[in-house]
């Protein structure tokens, strides 16, 4: 008797695994936040990719990053940073120089005006913060933290 597709079908694995479970989660986790802090910053002209931004052009002061330390820094993959840094220069968020020994080098630094934003935003972000995570302990935070660092690198 010759065996039914649909009965082996049936018998296969099923689609899911634990692995498959646990990354979907991920991504809708990392889904849910990125939405919700777009929302949130949405009420000051900023986009979540340029806070992040901001953010870290602050960390890079007094010296300012070139547009490849800036893109290799961000949390998202950014293929177009020039036009990044042309929109937030537009709003006075950031200043762009040339290095006067190599013109080619140009030099993104945050502005005063930057600077107050993420000042002000500071609070907002703190309680943003708190309330998609105060609920978990320090201990659950240190292992949250440790564990999505040990799937991006691994071994």
């Amino acid at each position: 008797m010759t065996p039914n597709p649909r009965d082996e079908i049936k018998q296969a694995k099923p689609f899911t695994s634990l692995h498959a479970e646990a990354e979907l989660n991920i991504i809708r986790t990392s889904a849910e936040l990125t939405d919700s802090l777009e929302r949130l910053l949405a009420p000051f002209g900023l986009s979540g990719t340029q806070y992040n931004a901001l953010r870290i052009l602050r960390g890079a002061e007094p010296t300012g990053l070139c547009r490849n330390e800036l893109r290799d820094r961000m949390l998202t993959r950014m293929p177009d940073v020039t036009r990044l840094l042309d929109r937030m220069e537009a709003a006075g968020l950031v200043r762009r120089a040339r290095d006067a020994e190599d013109r080619r080098l140009v030099t993104a630094r945050i502005t005063e005006q930057g600077c107050c934003l993420l000042d002000k935003l500071h609070d907002v972000m703190e309680r943003e913060h708190y309330r998609r995570l105060g609920h978990l302990s320090d201990e659950q935070l240190r292992m949250l933290s440790g564990l999505l660092t040990l799937v991006r690198h691994p071994g």
